[in-house]
């Protein structure tokens, strides 16, 4: 594979099953609008974004049924960190450990429950990003429509080095050979409008550039903006034509995906009664929150503007959703909910104090045999002599702790 050419699609181990799946159901998309006479990027990367959402309907709901159990469940829970606060020991922290544990069963919920969707989503979009940055190589009536006046730019004398000249070839496809088709597709696919005006003034004969332009364009066009370029690099351009209109046109991809990010997250469900200093996971989740339409509105200014409406459209999708999702989430009766799991919690109680009960035994164990080694201090060779001020972390206070668990349980 020749270094730097782009038409070819993305091959990475992770992403590029995904990508290659992402764009099998774009140019699905693709196909069926061309069919019914609207054949449009950003039209269908809106109709991919509702598609891909609604697949994710069931992890949506299930992740916000957990918020809400979530808010139910916390007070239990900050009870448990209140009880086990400064206790470093390993006893103390494994025990601290299971009855979260069982709180999580009592409610039905996983402690990773939150992130699942998370992690779905995220090969979505970097995927996604390798698929509208080239667009052409997934979709393949817009590669179609390149083809003759790239074969017919390679025949023509001069044609490959010229375009190999263009600033967007010079940033983009430095290493490529321009002899290819395929290379010059990329380049096409990336040129500006000023760098396609260069190629007609510099080869005014060539039959298949108005053809091309114009179908390229009627796909790639969505109010105005060219999806395969960035807001940045239309500003920028735009900026020096001192087009002002298109600057305007092209900063509202990047507000409005910081904008409808904040309505998503305003639309999500709040933790009640909950101070945020008590609870750094809550704290740390309104940080991010807060970030998120920020850090949106930066990549959505950087990357190509299908990007943002990807963002844009997810945004929106999701808070209809949302809204949805809140009024039948809001009808749901929680006592049946935790009825329900009060059979499968018991078991698991019963199961979880059998094995903490072992493994406490074994670390007094462990302990008791550590402190029996230390003659005429703290324990004699057959029984431990236990100290009545020992000193903190020392294995005399190991023992006292031992032989106050054990004494609690004969009881």
């Amino acid at each position: 594979m020749i270094n730097g050419i782009l038409l070819t699609q993305y091959n990475g181990k992770i992403l590029g099953p995904v990508a290659k799946l992402l764009g099998i159901i774009l140019n699905w998309i693709f196909v069926f609008l061309n069919m019914i006479g609207i054949p449009n990027i950003g039209l269908a990367i809106i109709i991919f974004t509702f598609i891909i959402y609604l697949c994710l309907l069931p992890l949506t709901i299930k992740q916000q049924k957990f918020s809400k159990l979530s808010a139910l469940m916390n007070p239990e829970l900050n009870q448990i960190r209140e009880k086990y606060k400064n206790k470093t020991d390993q006893v103390s922290m494994q025990r601290q450990n299971e009855e979260m544990q069982l709180v999580y069963k009592k409610y039905g919920v996983s402690p990773t429950g939150s992130c699942v969707q998370l992690l779905i989503q995220m090969p979505i979009l970097f995927a996604l990003y390798r698929v509208i940055y080239n667009i052409p190589a997934y979709v393949s009536i817009v590669k179609d429509s390149l083809m003759g006046l790239a074969v017919e730019i390679v025949d023509t004398a001069g044609g490959s080095e010229f375009v190999a000249s263009l600033k967007t070839a010079v940033q983009y496809f430095a290493k490529s050979d321009y002899s290819l088709p395929d290379t010059i597709i990329d380049v096409l696919n990336r040129a500006s409008s000023d760098e396609w005006d260069s190629i007609i003034n510099k080869f005014p004969d060539l039959v298949n550039f108005d053809s091309a332009r114009m179908l390229f364009e009627r796909y790639n066009n969505f109010l105005g903006l060219n999806i395969s370029d960035s807001p940045a690099f239309i500003v920028r351009n735009a900026f020096a034509d001192r087009n002002f209109i298109l600057i305007i046109g092209a900063l509202i991809i990047p507000v409005l995906s910081a904008v409808t990010q904040w309505v998503n997250y305003l639309f999500m469900p709040q933790p009640q009664n909950q101070s945020t200093a008590d609870n750094p996971m809550a704290q740390s989740m309104k940080t991010m929150n807060v970030m998120m339409p920020i850090m949106s509105a930066v990549f959505c200014y950087t990357l190509p503007c299908g990007m943002g409406i990807y963002w844009i459209a997810g945004a929106v999708i999701r808070s209809v959703e949302q809204v949805i999702i809140n009024k039948q989430i809001d009808k749901m009766d929680y006592d049946k909910i935790l009825e329900k799991n009060r059979e499968k919690y018991e078991k698991q109680k019963s199961k979880i104090k059998e094995q903490s009960s072992k493994s406490i035994s074994a670390l007094a164990s462990t302990s008791t045999k550590g402190v029996a080694g230390i003659a005429g201090k703290n324990v004699s060779d057959r029984n431990i002599n236990y100290n009545n001020n020992p000193k903190a972390g020392s294995l005399a206070a190991k023992a006292n702790k031992v032989r106050e668990y054990n004494e609690k349980n004969k009881k």
